[in-house]
C-alpha cells in the first residue's frame, strides 16, 4: 500500500515527496548503520583472525605428532641383511641400547593343494558337501598320515549345490563360507583346476572331507584328509623357525613382533647357519631439522599472533585469549621438557640453542643443537617425541578446550555476531515503520494541497466570471 502510495506523492503539491521520505529516512538511520557497519567489519576481521592463530596452533601440535608417530624421529632399528631379515621400529615404540643376533632358519609357509585339470571350470562338477577343517597334519612324504584339529576351530561344511558345482562356483562357495581357507582356479595349457590355501603355520593345515551327492557324483576328486588323498600336494604348512642368540623359537608367520620389544621382524628368506646383527641407528639428521622446523613454524605462529595483537592496529589487541597463546608460546624455550634428565642432560629447547629474541621470535644456535645431540642424542629424542608433543598438546588442550581462553574469546565474538545480526533487523524494522509512517503523512498533505488548488482554482473561475459580467 505505502509503494503504491508513493507513486502518486507529489501530485496535488508538485513536490517530489517520495525523494524527500527517502531522504529523510536515510538521514534518520544513517550513523546507525554506519556505526552498525564498522562493528560488523572489526567483529568478522576479529573471528577471522582468532580463528586463524586457532588453526595455526592445532595444526603446530597435529604436524609434531604425525611426525613423532612416523617414527622418523625415533632410534630405528638396523639389520645386517636386510635382503634375509628386514626390521622396523613398531609405532609408538622407542628402543635404546638394542643389540641382537637373529638366524632365519626356516620360513612360515601356507599349506596349498590342488585339483587334477578339467577342460571346462564351468562344466557340472558335481554336488555334495565340502568339510574344511584346521589343524596340524603329520606327514609321511607328502601323504597325510595324521590330523591333530587346531584347538576352538570349528569345521566348516560347504554345501555345493545346483548353480555351484562348476569349478568357479565351488571355489566361489568356499570363499563364502570364510573356512580359514582361500580358493581359486587356475587355467594354463593343461586345463584348469581348483587351488586351495590356508594361512602359513603349523596349525593353519587343513582338511578337506567329502560327503558326495549319489544323483550328482565327482566331487570325491576334491578331498583331501588322511583317508583319501584326490588332491594333490603343493606346499607344506609350517612354522617360521627363528633363533634369537641362539635359542630357537617357532612362530606361525614371517612378520614377528614379540620377540624383540619395539621391534618387527620381517622375514625375507632362510638363511640357516647365518647370523644376522640387529643394532640401532640415531635419527640425529632428523632430529636437527625437526628443531629448525619447530623454530620456523613457532616464528610463523607468533609472527601472526604479534600482528593481530598489535596495540595500534591489532584486530585482537584487547583479547585475553590471544594473549594467552602468546604467553603459554613464549615460555616453552623454559619449560622442562625431560623430567627424567639424568645430570648433564638437556631438559629444555634453551639447552638445545633454541633462543628467545627480545621480539618474541626464536633463533637456533645450531652448533648447541648438534653439540647437544652427539653428547645426549638419547635425551634430545626424548625431548621432541615425548616431551615437546606432550607440551605443545596440553597447551592446544588448555587454550582450545570448551572452557579455554580462545574457545572463550570464539564465544564472546559469536554473541556479538548474534547481538549485531538482531540490531540490524530491528534498524530495517525501524526503517521500514518510519518510511510507511512519513509516506502516509505526505500523502495526507498532498491531498490536502490537491483540494486548496482545487477550490483555488473554482474561486478564480468565479472571480473571472464576476468581472466579465460587471
Amino acid at each position: 500500500m505505502a509503494d503504491s502510495i508513493a507513486v502518486t506523492l507529489g501530485a496535488g503539491s508538485g513536490i517530489d515527496t517520495k525523494a524527500l521520505v527517502s531522504s529523510l529516512v536515510d538521514a534518520q538511520f544513517a550513523a546507525k548503520t554506519q556505526a552498525l557497519t564498522a562493528r560488523k567489519e572489526t567483529l568478522t576481521a576479529q573471528i577471522s583472525a582468532l580463528a586463524q592463530l586457532k588453526s595455526g596452533l592445532t595444526g603446530f601440535s597435529a604436524a609434531l605428532g604425525n611426525l613423532i608417530s612416523g617414527g622418523s624421529l625415533s632410534t630405528q632399528p638396523v639389520s645386517s641383511d636386510t635382503s634375509t631379515l628386514g626390521v622396523s621400529l613398531l609405532p609408538g615404540a622407542s628402543i635404546t641400547g638394542l643389540s641382537a643376533n637373529v638366524e632365519v632358519r626356516q620360513l612360515a609357509t601356507a599349506q596349498v593343494v590342488n585339483s587334477a585339470p578339467v577342460a571346462d571350470s564351468s562344466a557340472a562338477f558335481g554336488k555334495g558337501t565340502l568339510t574344511i577343517t584346521l589343524g596340524a597334519l603329520t606327514y609321511s612324504g607328502n601323504t597325510p598320515t595324521g590330523f591333530t584339529p587346531k584347538a576352538g576351530a570349528t569345521p566348516v561344511a560347504v554345501v555345493i549345490g545346483d548353480g555351484q558345482n562348476s569349478l568357479q562356483g565351488i571355489a566361489d562357495a568356499i570363499n563364502a563360507a570364510k573356512a580359514g581357507v582361500t580358493a581359486s582356479v587356475l587355467t594354463d595349457a593343461t586345463g584348469s583346476r581348483l587351488v586351495v590355501k590356508g594361512a602359513t603355520g603349523a596349525e593353519q593345515a587343513f582338511t578337506i572331507g567329502v560327503t558326495e551327492d549319489a544323483s550328482a557324483p565327482g566331487l570325491s576328486a576334491l578331498a583331501f584328509d588322511t583317508g583319501s588323498q584326490t588332491m594333490s600336494l603343493t606346499r607344506k604348512s609350517v612354522d617360521a623357525l627363528v633363533a634369537l642368540d641362539g635359542v630357537e623359537v617357532r612362530r606361525p608367520g614371517n612378520s614377528i613382533s614379540d620377540l624383540l620389544t619395539g621391534v618387527k621382524l620381517d622375514l625375507v628368506k632362510a638363511a640357516p647357519g647365518q647370523t644376522i646383527t640387529i643394532g640401532t641407528s640415531a635419527p640425529t639428521a632428523a632430529l636437527s631439522q625437526a628443531v629448525a622446523d619447530i623454530v620456523e613454524t613457532y616464528n610463523q605462529l607468533i609472527g601472526i599472533a604479534k600482528t593481530e595483537t598489535n596495540t595500534t592496529d591489532g584486530v585482537l589487541r584487547n583479547d585475553s585469549g590471544a594473549r594467552e597463546l602468546m604467553r603459554q608460546l613464549g615460555g616453552l624455550t623454559n619449560r622442562n621438557l625431560n623430567s627424567s634428565a639424568a645430570v648433564g642432560e638437556p631438559s629444555t629447547l634453551g639447552e638445545l640453542g633454541v633462543r628467545t629474541n627480545r621480539d618474541g621470535t626464536l633463533t637456533l644456535d645450531t652448533a648447541q643443537l648438534q653439540s647437544a645431540l652427539s653428547k645426549n642424542g638419547a635425551a634430545v629424542e626424548r625431548m621432541l617425541t615425548v616431551g615437546l608433543g606432550s607440551a605443545l598438546r596440553q597447551i592446544s588442550i588448555a587454550l582450545t578446550a570448551p572452557t579455554g581462553p580462545l574457545t572463550a574469546s570464539q564465544t564472546g565474538y559469536n554473541r556479538l555476531q548474534t547481538a549485531i545480526a538482531k540490531e540490524q533487523e530491528k534498524i530495517e524494522a525501524d526503517t521500514t515503520t518510519l518510511r510507511d509512517r512519513l509516506t502516509r503523512q505526505f500523502s495526507g498533505m498532498d491531498a490536502r494541497v490537491s483540494a486548496y488548488k482545487a477550490t483555488q482554482s473554482f474561486l478564480d473561475q468565479q472571480i473571472k466570471s464576476w468581472t466579465r459580467s460587471a
